[in-house]
Formats: C-alpha cells, sequence, structure tokens
C-alpha cells in the first residue's frame, strides 16, 4: 500500500538537497517515517491458540501523521457526547485570500491566531445582536477547526465553524435565530466584517513592527492593502446540520483530518507520486500526479508551528466558562442532567463499535492475542533522510 511515509522514505533527499527542515518539520517527518516500525518498540503478540505470531508496533502520535488520527478523532469526539445541544447547528467556512500566503510563510504564527480571532469576534458579534438572534448580548456556542491545505496540497488557509443555531442569554434563557431556526447570519455581511477585522489587526501589526510584509517597502504595502480591501473575502455557509448525531459525525470529518491520508495515495513511483483529489461535489475524483519532491514540498507546508491548537471552542464552550454555561443552557433547553454512568456508557458504546478488536488471532479468528516480548525502541529516531538501523535499539531485535 502506497503511504505518506513511503513517500517521505522514497522521494525525501532530492528535496532535503535542495531545502532545510524548520524543527516542527523535522519533528513530524522522524515520527511519520518511524510510525508503527521497528523503530519505535513494539511488542511481540502470539495466539493462545494456533500459536500464530506477529510483531505489533507502537504508532507515533504525531497529529500530521495520518495513521494516528483516527484513534485521536474517537477520543475527542467522546468528550464532546455531553456538549452537544438539541438544536439545529450550521457550518461555516471562513477563508483568507491566497494572497496573504506569503505573509503566512513569514510569520504563521500570528496569521493563525489572528484567523481564529477575528473569525471568533465576527460570530459572537452577530450572535449579540437581536435582529439575527433575538435576543441582545447572549452567548453563542461553536468550535472553529484550522485547515492550512487545499485538495491537491496547496496552501488554502481557512477555519471551519460548527455553530449552534441559537443563543444563551445573560439571564439564561435560550434564544433561537429571529428567521428561522436554522438560518444564522448572511453570508456576504460575514464577509465584510470579517475582512476589516482581519485588516485591522494586519495594520495595526504593521504599523508596530510586528510584521513585515513585502520586506518593509511601503509603496508594496499600500498596494497590497488597496488590493486585499477591494477583493472578496469568502465566507461560505453549508447545508445546516440536523441533530447531535449528525453533528458528531460531521465534526468528526474536520477535526483530525491531516493534509492528506494514505488511502488517497494510489501510487508511488521513482520519480512522483499519484493521489487522489475530490472532482465534484458529487463525489467524483480524479488523479493528481506530482514530481516527488514537490510532493514532499507540498505536504510539508503544512506542518504547524509548535504549540498551535488547531480546534478552539467559543462562548458557552470556552473552556473557563463551559461547565456553568452548558448546564444553563440544558436548562434552558430542558434537557435533562447528564448522569456520569449513562455518558460513561455511551463513551463505551462509542469505542466499542469504532474499534477493531486488536486482540482477536487473525488467522485462526477465535484464539486470543497475548504479549509474549517487548522491543524497545530507538534512543534517537534518525534524521529525515536516514534510514533507521536496529543496532541501535534499546531491546531485542
Amino acid at each position: 500500500m502506497a503511504t505518506l511515509a513511503e513517500a517521505l522514505r522514497r522521494h525525501g533527499e532530492p528535496y532535503l538537497a535542495q531545502h532545510t527542515l524548520s524543527t516542527p518539520q523535522a519533528k513530524a517527518w522522524r515520527a511519520i517515517v518511524a510510525c508503527r516500525t521497528a523503530a519505535l518498540g513494539g511488542q511481540l503478540l502470539a495466539c493462545e491458540g494456533c500459536g500464530h505470531s506477529h510483531w505489533q508496533y507502537h504508532s507515533c502520535r504525531n497529529r500530521h501523521c495520518p495513521q494516528c488520527g483516527a484513534r485521536a478523532k474517537d477520543a475527542w469526539l467522546q468528550g464532546r457526547l455531553a456538549e452537544v445541544l438539541p438544536v439545529p447547528y450550521a457550518h461555516l467556512v471562513f477563508t483568507l485570500p491566497h494572497s496573504l500566503n506569503g505573509l503566512y510563510g513569514a510569520h504563521p504564527q500570528w496569521v493563525i491566531h489572528t484567523l481564529f480571532a477575528c473569525t471568533a469576534r465576527t460570530l459572537t458579534e452577530f450572535a449579540a445582536e437581536p435582529k439575527w438572534m433575538g435576543a441582545a448580548g447572549g452567548a453563542p456556542a461553536f468550535s472553529l477547526v484550522l485547515h492550512t491545505w487545499s485538495q491537491d496540497l496547496r496552501r488554502h488557509l481557512h477555519v471551519h465553524a460548527v455553530m449552534a443555531c441559537g443563543v444563551l442569554t445573560p439571564d439564561g434563557q435560550w434564544a433561537r435565530p429571529a428567521r428561522q431556526s436554522d438560518y444564522l447570519f448572511p453570508v456576504r455581511a460575514l464577509s465584510r466584517v470579517f475582512r476589516g477585522k482581519f485588516m485591522a489587526a494586519l495594520i495595526s501589526a504593521h504599523k508596530d513592527g510586528r510584521i513585515e510584509h513585502d520586506q518593509g517597502q511601503e509603496v508594496a504595502w499600500r498596494e497590497r492593502q488597496r488590493a486585499l480591501y477591494k477583493s472578496d473575502w469568502v465566507v461560505y455557509a453549508k447545508t445546516p446540520l440536523g441533530g447531535p448525531a449528525q453533528v458528531l459525525e460531521y465534526l468528526s470529518r474536520y477535526t483530525h483530518r491531516t493534509a492528506i491520508g494514505n488511502e488517497r495515495i494510489r501510487a508511488i513511483t521513482q520519480h512522483d507520486v499519484a493521489f487522489w483529489v475530490r472532482a465534484d461535489d458529487q463525489g467524483g475524483k480524479r488523479t493528481v500526479r506530482l514530481g516527488g519532491a514537490e510532493f514532499v514540498r507540498r505536504f510539508l507546508l503544512h506542518v504547524l508551528p509548535t504549540g498551535i491548537k488547531r480546534i478552539r471552542h467559543y462562548g458557552v464552550l470556552a473552556s473557563g466558562c463551559k461547565a456553568a454555561r452548558l448546564a444553563q443552557a440544558r436548562v434552558a433547553l430542558d434537557m435533562p442532567a447528564p448522569r456520569p454512568q449513562a455518558v460513561q456508557s455511551a463513551q463505551d458504546f462509542m469505542a466499542r463499535v469504532a474499534s477493531i478488536d486488536v486482540l482477536l488471532c487473525p488467522c485462526c479468528k477465535s484464539g486470543r492475542l497475548r504479549p509474549v516480548a517487548q522491543l524497545a525502541g530507538l534512543a534517537h529516531l534518525p534524521a529525515p533522510g536516514r534510514s533507521a538501523a536496529r543496532s541501535q535499539c534499546r531491546g531485542p531485535p
């Protein structure tokens, strides 16, 4: 099976000959290549019945690894079970113009934090308007998820917003949207306000010297500023979501997605990498081929700086006040108080139906696997572009 790790192994050296990796990129590269290999260590599992045995190696748990996202996604969703309200949900997407990609390359942390902040302030201000939500000063409930890629791995900065249709009023009531139950705000108005907030932050940061845009050339800066004001900043509202089950299923598509999954990689040759991209809204696909070094370059565009949180929660769901505000929202919506035992049972059920019984023998299909030997991982993972030698391991081969 063609995998991202194999693409890095095969085409890494040509790329590294011309480029230097940042620390987060090097860390992600090492982890992805070593994931579920002997380099990370593991255990030998043997069947009690038929005697079959095989090695099971450890996962890297890096957030950019396509092999590790499913388990992290399931754990995250289990934590969200008690937070979904019995109201319609809407999905919106806030996108930065591609002309800001260069700024992101120079100041990624500033761009990401500003994108989150401006999106959150825009949604919060609209939610506080009585003409949209039917109550003044209400607290919305929404989560933002950052994506930096397009289907063909180009840089495409945007956040997905999943928002409850309604707000918690200052007096503890739940106010529904003023127009219709599953309609939030007009996207053109959102776009203009979002653009204004981001541009104000950009101008302030440029004036204070916190960022250097166009290498400090004032003429080029003013031209870029005028162009950004003239262009349309895309805010897209997708089809309204249904009840809690659909919301959780929908969230799972976005929360822990990586730039490209192994299932999309079709072939890796000596010269290029072929992968699927979405061709239309009906599920059609087409194949894109990139030279090996170009594929590696595009993937590395989406390794996030250290410390960046891709998923953030606001309003009712903000961590500092979530317990109290969610309790108020449940009372206002006549929801029964969640019982710890019931929540735990729901979590166990989700884990059970989503997981595979890894201890069932794949040979006889009836015996149970038990660990009979341990293998320690490498003391230090090899640098990108170099292979791991088992002689460096701290355990038996």
